[in-house]
């Protein structure tokens, strides 16, 4: 855990910046501190946690609580791209399950999983609600329609020419 903190110290002072501004920094605070560490850190490791816990003079419990009750927080790091791929009746029976396997193969990783250079993080949605664009893939918002596996390798670099063109 120091290990952890002492890499990340110039997050934990914003960290800490945030909180020592805030009118009353107990479990009142709880969401929007946690809401803000997760913009700091990317997602909201154990000893994130442990620190807001500490800092908010509340049980590690309680904000592990609403961390794992809320969708919105998340305990493991994300990719700067988020790719899912809709994984509802309509697209599965077009194929969405091969177009699954496919970012996988490319990626290197599983659904739920993100690539080690923190890039890309996969994963699988029950319903995106565009059956008649079925099957579907979304990328930070974005939705492609139709897709195939062979449309895999091009939406993978439109998001690697980004990271070039930066």
């Amino acid at each position: 855990m120091c290990n952890f903190v002492s890499q990340n110290k110039k997050l934990f002072d914003e960290l800490d910046n945030l909180i020592d501004t805030l009118p009353k920094a107990d479990e009142s605070a709880l969401i929007y501190v946690l809401k803000e560490a997760q913009g700091i850190f990317g997602y909201l490791p154990k000893e994130v946690q442990l620190h807001i816990a500490e800092r908010l003079g509340i049980s590690p419990a309680k904000v592990y609580g609403v961390v794992s009750f809320y969708s919105y927080f998340s305990t493991n790091p994300t990719g700067e791209h988020k790719i899912s791929i809709c994984l509802g009746t309509v697209c599965f029976v077009k194929g969405s399950d091969k177009i699954m396997a496919e970012f996988e193969k490319q990626l290197n990783i599983k659904a739920g999983e993100t690539t080690s250079d923190l890039k890309f993080t996969l994963d699988g949605l029950r319903c995106v609600g565009a059956c008649g664009l079925a099957p579907v893939v979304v990328v930070d918002g974005k939705v492609y329609g139709l897709c195939t596996p062979d449309d895999v390798t091009s939406i993978l670099d439109e998001y690697r020419e980004l990271e070039l063109n930066c």
